[in-house]
């Protein structure tokens, strides 16, 4: 393990620990830009215990999260770090243990090193470019190949202005490839994607850098396919998101596609 691999699951693991502390406690639940738009106090603490693993490697280094006053987009060039502390906040306050503190090392929008703790589920997953491992042992993606055998997951946040776009992107599942699932977190989602479990995901809205991009490079490493809407490379500017196993990419892509016509 490197060392941004090994400070990634550090930090990832520091959060998920503070996280993990309120999980099924009463809690004060704000919202940000909507009804389901929610936060609470442990997503701040959280996302400070991960920067002060971080800091403790480098004090300098920029830092891009969803909480607080961190940048909220990835520089164009150079190193920075990306942190979710609780991706899958919904989940958390109601009591859904489907939900990570991630944290990601790029270069240049790159990931070169990530980590996904789930310390619900007791589960870690951690890619340092090159492969990804869950709980310590390498995975990879599913070998299906037959689309109505697959398992898909819409990623798009829930809102009332997506509403139409979502329901798109469910009929298109329901109808060319075999069950749907929704998680409520995208890191989640993509990790899953990563070891194998489930064979697809669709976004057809704009994510955050938080959401995305540790799971992106975890999908990646572990023989999967992340392209945008439009069938090209995925970058943390994309338009929309598509992950596979690299089986029946296309035809995801076109499900993602439908739901901006």
């Amino acid at each position: 393990m490197d060392d941004q691999t090994a400070v990634a699951e550090a930090a990832a693991t520091a959060g998920a620990e503070v996280a993990i502390g309120g999980f099924r406690t009463q809690m004060d639940v704000e919202t940000k830009d909507g009804k389901t738009d929610v936060v609470t106090a442990f997503d701040r603490d959280a996302q400070r215990a991960v920067i002060d693993v971080i800091r403790e490697s480098d004090a300098a280094v920029a830092i891009v999260g969803e909480e607080e006053d961190e940048l909220k987009e990835i520089p164009a060039s150079g190193p920075c770090w990306v942190i979710d502390p609780i991706d899958g906040t919904n989940n958390f306050v109601r009591g859904v243990p489907i939900w990570a503190t991630s944290v990601a090392s790029a270069v240049d929008g790159e990931a070169v090193a990530a980590a996904n703790v789930l310390p619900a589920l007791d589960d870690v997953y951690v890619t340092d470019g090159e492969e990804t491992t869950l709980n310590g042992e390498p995975v990879s993606v599913s070998g299906t190949t037959d689309p109505e055998a697959f398992t898909v997951a819409p990623t798009l946040r829930w809102s009332r202005a997506a509403a139409e776009r979502l329901g798109a992107v469910c009929a298109e599942i329901v109808a060319d490839f075999g069950d749907l699932r929704r998680f409520g977190s995208a890191q989640v989602t993509l990790s899953m994607i990563a070891a194998g479990q489930i064979e697809g995901a669709v976004s057809a809205v704009e994510s955050h850098p938080w959401d995305t991009v540790a799971g992106v490079a975890m999908v990646r490493a572990a023989g999967g396919t992340v392209t945008d809407v439009h069938g090209e490379r995925w970058t943390p500017d994309a338009t929309g998101l598509v992950a596979s196993n690299g089986e029946a990419h296309d035809a995801l892509v076109e499900t993602a596609r439908t739901a901006l016509e």
